[in-house]
């Protein structure tokens, strides 16, 4: 049986971005009945606070908050977040395993370099992912299989000895577990042989559509999602890290105590609402021009 397909998969650069940006929007989406899922491109190694084993296990427990119906890490290293071949590889992958219909990514502009750069990151391998030709498993293989190759030579350099070359069949297997989310896959994912028995590549998919969660910068949202039911839920799945989140020595001169985040994020969630005459909501932008079939049904009132 093929493995249902995402209809909203949320990309972030952290655990924990996703909570803050557009939490609130995944769980109206799953309480709507929507399937939605969360990537999260790193583990989180140089955090200030917390281990990767930690911030995994809390990112579980806010996923279950937020009703997402997948969550996964990659592998790319925390604060070095790049947008090169192998990155956008990895995420194509990623999408086209779960083949979502709405990609929600950061921001193209912020003050973490991680976020705006897994902006672009996002859009490219959206890009990628919709591409026939391309083989992400292939592709993958060969960047993990050169890459194996040189830091073996480099090895041999400083060790004064040579070294065996790893098979071809064992580095494809290397690098197919490195382009998985944590190398795992989704269940039952759709492939080529699975569709029309020509061969087991993941079939290209390219999600319709693609919106900025731009909480973390000031700008003018293109619309708002009202979460004014799901501003509490919202709000513990944040709190469900603890070791962010809760008062501590560690960090205290970077991180607020518990009692000013919660009213951070009340006032930013009032001041988006108020845009469109609702108590809470979370902005978003998209760089489309939209589509009104009746004007007369346009939501907002102007005055």
């Amino acid at each position: 049986m093929e493995f249902p397909a995402l209809d909203v998969l949320a990309i972030a650069a952290h655990r924990d971005d996703v909570e803050q940006t557009c939490g609130g929007t995944l769980l109206k989406m799953a309480e709507a009945g929507r399937r939605t899922g969360i990537l999260d491109l790193t583990r989180g190694e140089m955090g200030t606070r917390g281990s990767m084993d930690e911030r995994a296990a809390e990112a579980a427990e806010a996923a279950k908050i937020l009703r997402a119906s997948w969550r996964e890490a990659l592998d790319i290293p925390d604060g070095r977040v790049e947008n090169n071949w192998e990155n956008r590889l990895k995420v194509a992958r990623v999408i086209r395993q779960s083949r979502p219909r709405v990609v929600i990514l950061p921001y193209w502009k912020g003050r973490h370099p991680d976020h705006y750069t897994a902006s672009k990151l996002g859009y490219e391998a959206c890009f990628l992912a919709g591409l026939a030709k391309l083989d992400v498993d292939e592709a993958l293989s060969t960047q993990q299989s050169a890459f194996s190759q040189v830091a073996s030579a480099v090895a041999s350099v400083v060790a004064g000895e040579k070294q065996s070359r790893p098979s071809a069949a064992k580095a494809a297997r290397l690098a197919k577990a490195a382009g998985t989310a944590e190398g795992r896959a989704l269940p039952g994912v759709a492939t080529e042989e699975s569709r029309d028995g020509a061969d087991a590549r993941l079939a290209p998919h390219r999600p319709f559509k693609i919106i900025y969660a731009t909480l973390y910068y000031d700008i003018r949202p293109t619309f708002v999602v009202d979460i004014t039911d799901q501003f509490e839920a919202r709000f513990e799945s944040l709190m469900a890290y603890k070791t962010q989140f809760s008062d501590q020595e560690a960090g205290k001169d970077i991180f607020p105590v518990r009692a000013e985040i919660r009213a951070r994020i009340d006032a930013m969630a009032r001041f988006y609402g108020m845009f469109a005459g609702v108590t809470y909501a979370e902005p978003f932008l998209q760089k489309e021009v939209g589509l009104v079939e009746d004007v007369t049904a346009i939501p907002v009132k102007s005055i």
